[in-house]
């Protein structure tokens, strides 16, 4: 399976066993993306959340 990266446009490949909630990185750009959904082999992706380290403060 894959898809393309919404900001360059590259092919992103993604794993037959993904699931739902997984991170994906563009090779060319270096976006991340989180899976949305996957229906029939066409897999729906959305920028992953950048979530920080709080280090317990």
């Amino acid at each position: 399976m894959e898809t393309k990266c919404k900001i360059c446009g590259e092919k992103i490949s993604v794993p037959d066993d993904s699931m739902v909630g997984e991170l994906l990185e563009c090779g060319s750009c270096g976006m991340s993306y989180e899976i949305s959904s996957i229906n029939a082999g066409t897999v729906e992706i959305k920028p992953a959340e950048n979530v920080g380290e709080d280090w317990g403060e």
